[in-house]
């Protein structure tokens, strides 16, 4: 058998309930053809990059499958007759990872570390150019001139 990874977006407007339903239901399709379900994560309610079928958000659910191919055909074919879900994908694996998968490790700016310079990054230096010159024209040098009133104001 297979290992697989697969993930599938469903309604925004179905509850959470009713996303566990899913996937006992998808998950009881794979049993019944050969193969079990590992981990199952529920990444709850994202917002889409762009709308699908209409909805902006999606609930997300990712399941590590282990079964024939047979299996996986039956519940992507089920799938796409169910209105609930929007996309799905099946990825083949050579093995599952262990732990939570990346959408679950949460990650706050504080932990990735200070970078050098803020978010431009470091300041170049440019070694031996030296100072710029002073620049002409602009507005740099508006307080030397004198001023003249507009023509047509006088």
């Amino acid at each position: 058998m297979a290992l697989y990874e697969h993930v599938f977006l469903a309604r925004q407007d179905i509850s959470a309930q009713q996303v566990d339903a899913l996937v006992e239901q998808y998950k009881g399709v794979i049993e019944a053809n050969g193969g079990k379900v590992g981990r199952i994560e529920n990444w709850g309610l994202k917002s889409l990059t762009y709308r699908i079928k209409k909805n902006r958000k999606a609930h997300y659910a990712l399941m590590d499958i282990d079964a024939p191919a047979a299996a996986i055909q039956e519940m992507e074919r089920q799938m796409r007759i169910s209105e609930d879900v929007l996309r799905y994908m099946t990825i083949a694996v050579e093995k599952h990872e262990e732990g939570p998968s990346a959408m679950m490790q949460k990650r706050d700016r504080d932990d990735r570390g200070p970078r050098e310079g803020g978010d431009r990054g470091p300041r170049r230096d440019f070694g031996d150019r030296g100072p710029r010159p002073p620049r002409e024209g602009g507005f740099g040098d508006r307080e030397d001139r004198p001023r003249r009133p507009r023509e047509d104001r006088v």
